[in-house]
């Protein structure tokens, strides 16, 4: 994909959890900057994300990481003539400092200002690491709080065929790196110790739900882990961490990469996608990867960067908003509860 002649600038924030970042993209795909200021050391001590302390943080820290992003990018504020910002899911506080920010530039520059679906940001994060692709394409997303198999069938259009009925992949991971005492971020601890770890160790239940259906549960797995763990600690046996790890992953694993390969399959689609903070996966990059080369499907997933929380996705998507004449008002505030294909 080349760039188009005329030059936007847009400047992007994301503050939906607990990483302030600030990007500033040309056309959408160009990242110029991507800022992104992360409070894992103030919440490890907590073992998870404390909805005031990041509030606290974001608006600490907001000022400081805009202007190292516009610094970075060599433009300053008269060379934007673009705002976009991640208005829901999330923090309700943690949104209201990014959208309160956004807000304040777009007012006292006198542009234009899109609010962006977070969720929407992670899918288009691919489009930032491959100028290239285009819809229609199956993604699969993957964080914390989500886990959503979305047909992108255009820009701004999708359809969500299936959805977590309980827990995250995310939420499910952080969950049972607690119970073996990892530090905060779990994912990441649980992917580290799986590599050393032997996964055929034990046999933990996988729900694949009810014939043809694309979503998710990983609550029982969740609770066939914590069960395990607590049974071995009641009967004076050794927990081999590394196996219970390796475990867990795998039938997390092969839950999220059959249910996307046989979806990719149904619709016909030539391209599967992966994106949000479990993107990041080792094991689940991997299998996807192989499953999607046997069926002849090709596979796109972002850089490490581009997994996590950041406001280069959102202002992807912002850029494509914008394009398409579609604008929001001064009014715009934040919606933690938003759904992806919900507008203003």
């Amino acid at each position: 994909m080349e760039k188009t002649k005329d030059r936007v600038i847009t400047l992007a924030i994301e503050t939906s959890c607990d990483e302030t970042s600030v990007s500033i993209l040309e056309n959408g795909r160009w990242v110029l900057s991507n800022i992104i200021a992360s409070q894992i050391e103030q919440h490890q001590k907590f073992g998870g994300v404390v909805p005031e302390v990041a509030s606290r943080k974001h608006i600490e820290v907001i000022n400081q990481v805009i202007q190292q992003a516009l610094q970075e990018s060599k433009l300053d504020f008269s060379d934007v003539n673009h705002v976009a910002v991640t208005y829901g899911p999330g923090l309700v506080g943690a949104l209201l400092v990014g959208v309160a920010a956004a807000k304040a530039i777009a007012f006292a520059r006198g542009i234009p200002l899109n609010g962006v679906n977070h969720i929407e940001g992670h899918i288009y994060a691919n489009f930032i690491e491959d100028k290239d692709l285009e819809p229609p394409f199956i993604t699969l997303v993957v964080s914390g709080g989500h886990s959503h198999l979305v047909h992108v069938k255009d820009y701004g259009i999708y359809e969500v065929l299936g959805r977590t009925r309980d827990d995250a992949a995310g939420e499910a991971f952080d969950k049972i790196a607690r119970a073996l005492g990892l530090n905060y971020p779990g994912g990441p601890e649980i992917d580290r110790l799986a590599k050393v770890g032997d996964k055929y160790a034990i046999e933990f239940p996988k729900a694949y739900l009810e014939e043809g259906s694309y979503d998710f549960s990983f609550s029982g797995l969740k609770s066939a882990v914590l069960n395990y763990i607590n049974s071995q600690k009641m009967k004076g046996n050794d927990i081999i961490a590394e196996d219970v790890a390796a475990s867990f992953q795998r039938a997390v694993v092969e839950i999220l990469a059959e249910k996307t390969i046989k979806c990719g399959i149904d619709k016909g689609v030539q391209t599967i996608c992966l994106a949000g903070g479990v993107a990041a996966n080792s094991s689940l990059r991997n299998h996807l990867k192989d499953l999607c080369s046997q069926h002849g499907i090709a596979f796109k997933y972002p850089s490490l960067k581009l997994c996590t929380d950041n406001a280069a996705m959102i202002g992807c998507v912002g850029y494509y908003d914008y394009i398409k004449g579609l604008r929001s008002p001064l009014s715009l505030n934040a919606v933690p509860s938003l759904k992806l294909g919900e507008g203003l």
